[in-house]
């Protein structure tokens, strides 16, 4: 099976765990913690979908990939996401999910108040993450992996 097909799959099984823990799971826990699981399981299939959108790009020879993500993730925004009608918007969202995923790993003290979970990074700098947040990343991913399976229907 082809790589790009391989991705959008595993995409789609991580959507699946990561709706089921939003929806069902963390009611039933209600234990924060979890929300920082979820965005880590949506995280990895906004990821896989991504790496999916560059391999069919790249298997019809409309870009070029290089060793370095941060690369990718620039070839990606500039000359995939137009053509799959990803918006400013939605990248912004997705540079956000990134950047909530770095801040946790160099984060060296989270808490939760209320039903936020906090995370301070080392210049005590807060980022505040809850469920209507995880919510709004869970359906990015989904309408991303939406356009993409319709992109690649049309030119099947």
């Amino acid at each position: 099976m082809e790589k790009f097909l391989e991705n959008i799959i595993a995409a789609e099984k991580r959507i699946k765990t990561a709706d089921h823990m939003v929806y069902v799971t963390f009611p039933l826990i209600k234990d924060k913690r979890l929300l920082l699981k979820i965005i880590q399981e949506i995280k990895n299939a906004v990821t896989e979908g991504i790496n999916s959108i560059l391999q069919y790009e790249y298997l019809y020879k409309r870009i070029i990939l290089y060793k370095n993500p941060k690369s990718n993730f620039k070839i990606f925004i500039e000359k995939c996401a137009p053509r799959y009608q990803i918006t400013r918007e939605e990248i912004n969202l997705i540079l956000e999910l990134f950047d909530f995923i770095e801040k946790h790993k160099e984060s060296p003290f989270e808490f939760i108040k209320d039903d936020k979970v906090i995370i301070l990074s080392n210049g005590l700098n807060p980022k505040t993450l809850t469920i209507e947040k995880t919510k709004e990343f869970l359906i990015l991913v989904k309408d991303i992996l939406r356009k993409t399976r319709e992109t690649f229907k049309r030119n099947f």
